[in-house]
């Protein structure tokens, strides 16, 4: 993705997100009571609004099989959340659920965002908010296996067990797991046709780049709408991945030659790899790496406001353009070079950031995985929950059903077409 943005190509629909509820949260072990009791926010220098997770996940099934989340009280929470379901409820209702949880438990979430937005610490003081997280920070939950029955865990979760012991250090049999919401899917991505050939936008029209296709994660076919469906994910490869070989097999020959491609194609990158190979900034690029993961889940996470997105343009922004250009990387060598390999990374991984931040504040509704606490509703053309008789139509200008392209300058703006 970040490579057809620095190309000059849109992304589509980067703002619709999936958050796998239950990530292995990075957090050190400790020997308190994991059943402690609340902990006001003020307590802590900085709210702790999201810990980044290591990005393992724990699988549904681990619930499936009788697994629960528990609070800092030691409750079974979602049993207040969704009363029938319960932990196997939707991965979205679970993800909001568990952030309702680590953000303050019962009391006003349109409140607590509109504080943390703009770090106002005394506030959170003077309104005594309350956290149910759990861990040093309050920024995550626990999902309890242990009262499962040794065997289940020894045939139908040997891999999660093995996962929590490497990433956690926890002892399933003994101990819960540390988990929090993370990012998991992107329903957005490169735009493309039915035939997963890449579109861009000129003139007001549709325009295809002739000779580029995009399949899988980076692309965004649109088969997914605002929220993907578990197994969704093999549509990619089994038939749009097909199509793209049929369609390359019908245009080209054995023995056939390409055009001559000009003597500067490619230095732009080679330039680029250069300068990130000898840059001798004053910023680590693990460091970098997890301000940006800590921004992202405070301003773009599973419930978004105004001023929570807004701030989120401006610090991603800032880290893009100010504190990027500022790593430091030691290894310069080309054999077996992580360092390298992370700093690249890194420089594509905010500039997706970017796109998606933009893209979440544009969006004035809320639709499949895009939550926005301050537009709960739908916003479509009709309104599909009555008999569309009698109905006017909204106009374009009026509605949200629309896809969102945005473009990433070189100075670390945004521009929009919807």
């Amino acid at each position: 993705m970040a490579m057809a943005s620095r190309a000059g190509l849109p992304l589509e629909d980067m703002e619709f997100i999936q958050f796998h509820p239950t990530g292995i949260c990075a957090a050190k072990k400790e020997n308190e009571n994991p059943h402690g009791q609340m902990l006001s926010a003020f307590n802590q220098s900085i709210f702790p609004l999201g810990m980044y997770g290591s990005g393992i996940l724990i699988t549904e099934g681990s619930r499936g099989e009788g697994g629960r989340l528990l609070n800092s009280k030691g409750e079974f929470f979602m049993e207040r959340y969704a009363p029938i379901a319960k932990d196997l409820a939707s991965r979205d209702i679970v993800s909001k659920a568990i952030t309702i949880e680590i953000f303050e438990g019962s009391t006003d979430l349109t409140k607590l965002l509109s504080c943390i937005a703009w770090n106002t610490l005394v506030q959170l003081r003077e309104k005594s908010f309350i956290t149910l997280g759990v861990g040093h920070k309050k920024d995550h939950v626990y999902l309890q296996l242990h009262h499962l029955p040794v065997e289940t865990l020894r045939t139908k979760l040997p891999g999660i067990s093995h996962l929590a012991w490497v990433f956690a250090g926890v002892n399933v049999k003994k101990e819960p797991i540390p988990v929090i919401p993370t990012m998991h899917y992107n329903m957005g991505g490169v735009p493309t046709n039915w035939r997963a050939q890449v579109l861009t936008r000129e003139n007001e029209e549709d325009s295809m780049i002739e000779g580029l296709w995009a399949v899988g994660e980076t692309a965004c076919l649109s088969v997914h709408g605002a929220n993907r469906l578990g197994a969704n994910s093999l549509l990619e490869l089994m038939v749009f991945g097909k199509a793209i070989a049929d369609q390359i097999d019908c245009m080209t020959r054995p023995g056939e030659r390409h055009e001559d491609l000009p003597a500067t194609i490619g230095e732009e990158s080679i330039c680029r790899f250069d300068a990130t190979r000898y840059a001798k900034g004053c910023i680590p690029v693990a460091e970098l790496r997890e301000e940006m993961q800590q921004t992202m889940q405070k301003f773009c996470s599973v419930f978004r406001t105004c001023d929570v997105l807004q701030r989120g343009c401006r610090e991603i922004t800032r880290l893009y353009t100010c504190d990027l250009p500022d790593i430091c990387v030691q290894d310069q060598s080309l054999i077996w070079n992580t360092e390298l390999v992370e700093a690249i990374e890194l420089q594509n991984m905010m500039l997706a950031c970017m796109h998606t931040v933009y893209a979440a504040e544009n969006r004035k509704e809320s639709r499949g995985s895009h939550s926005r606490e301050d537009f709960k509703e739908r916003i479509d053309e009709y309104d599909y929950s009555k008999p569309l008789e009698g109905q006017k139509k909204r106009s374009f200008a009026e509605h949200w059903r629309k896809h969102t392209l945005t473009w990433a300058r070189a100075d670390g703006s945004n521009c929009f077409a919807c």
